[in-house]
């Protein structure tokens, strides 16, 4: 992989920031895949796809491997109320009060729940919390997601 020793300025969002330009070689399929993508999804460009995957991969690996301080969603959708998961992923955002923004949850029908639970921690306690309830009994999927980036102090007052 090639870089450039220019840089640029290019602007995301309104946001201004440094780009770096750099080559890249890929096998035809992988390009393919990256040019159907482009389309699919509506990005401006290729690098704008590249940039945007590549940086999702990387908050992944640190979230993975970290214990950088981000915050997360955790999506589950689970069934059966009368099997107690709500009661025991309660208990669970409980004992994690630390890490537990706020939750909510919409009930589908008589049988199906989702909930979301906003999470902030370090990266390996929230893949952990999001282990532990998504291995509850009754709960049908998971998935946390997270971003390099932490939420606000929520209260003015508490230092």
């Amino acid at each position: 992989m090639a870089r450039s020793a220019a840089t640029k300025a290019g602007t995301g969002g309104g946001q201004r920031f440094n780009v770096e330009r750099m080559t890249v070689s890929l096998p035809q399929t992988v390009l393919a895949e990256l040019d159907a993508t482009v389309a699919r999804r509506g990005f401006a460009s290729r690098s704008q796809a590249v940039a945007e995957l590549l940086h999702r991969g990387l908050v992944d690996d640190r979230s993975e491997f970290g214990d950088e301080v981000m915050c997360g969603a955790l999506t589950l959708f689970y069934g059966q109320p009368s099997a107690g998961v709500e009661q025991r992923l309660g208990d669970l955002q409980r004992a994690n009060i630390d890490e537990v923004i706020a939750s909510f949850h919409v009930h589908l029908n008589e049988n199906r729940t989702l909930e979301v639970v906003l999470l902030q921690g370090p990266a390996r306690k929230l893949q952990a919390i999001a282990d532990e309830m998504i291995t509850v009994r009754g709960v049908i999927s998971g998935r946390l997601q997270v971003v390099a980036a932490i939420m606000p102090q929520i209260h003015p007052f508490i230092r």
